[in-house]
């Protein structure tokens, strides 16, 4: 899943622990999901860092922090946190592999993790989000918390699903699942995250 807008509020550039906010109903739904059997592993672009407004140690604290809470929250433990910490070019297009909508964060998650893209979903508030995880061969979730402001809709940006609760990408993921009988990955068990694990 994305970060900012998308499992937490977005606070332009933030790294302060204390200003994370989880969104409405996220940790119960990711709470579901991991009980499920999912594994929970965070996508996202994190320009901030090119553009100098903080440091990768300073990301690192925000994201130890962030796993922190959400085990102690909501017993959902992550399996990695994957960043990009390119910007992009002057009109807004990625100069690297990993920026999404390129797919490149959740290939290498899923090469790290042993995770089956094609029974996996990318939970985002963009089309970028979206483009991404279609890219990438996942089924794709427009989490619509008012982060999509230019909705350039071409077939890769278009969602399988559109919500706008937390409570909805649960229920409708697990009513997917059930239907077909999916889970994300490969009955790979839920363990904490492996801190060596972030991209470069």
């Amino acid at each position: 899943m994305d970060k900012d807008g998308t499992l937490i509020d977005n606070v332009p550039y933030n790294v302060d622990p204390a200003l994370l906010t989880f969104r409405p109903g996220a940790v119960q739904a990711m709470a579901l999901l991991a009980a499920r059997g999912y594994m929970i592993v965070i996508v996202t672009n994190q320009s901030g860092i090119a553009r100098e407004c903080f440091t990768r140690a300073q990301l690192m604290e925000l994201r130890d922090a962030l796993a922190r809470r959400l085990a102690e929250e909501g017993h959902v433990y992550l399996k990695g946190f994957q960043f990009c910490p390119h910007g992009p070019d002057e009109h807004g297009r990625p100069t690297c592999l990993c920026r999404k909508p390129r797919p490149g964060l959740l290939l290498e998650a899923a090469m790290l993790y042993g995770i089956d893209l094609e029974r996996s979903w990318m939970i985002g508030d963009t089309l970028d989000d979206v483009e991404a995880g279609r890219r990438a061969g996942c089924k794709t979730m427009l989490y619509d918390s008012g982060g999509e402001t230019l909705w350039r809709n071409t077939p890769l940006r278009k969602p399988h699903a559109h919500v706008f609760h937390w409570s909805e990408v649960s229920r409708f993921i697990l009513e997917y699942t059930g239907t077909r009988k999916e889970r994300a990955v490969l009955n790979l068990p839920v363990m904490p995250m492996n801190y060596g694990h972030i991209a470069r």
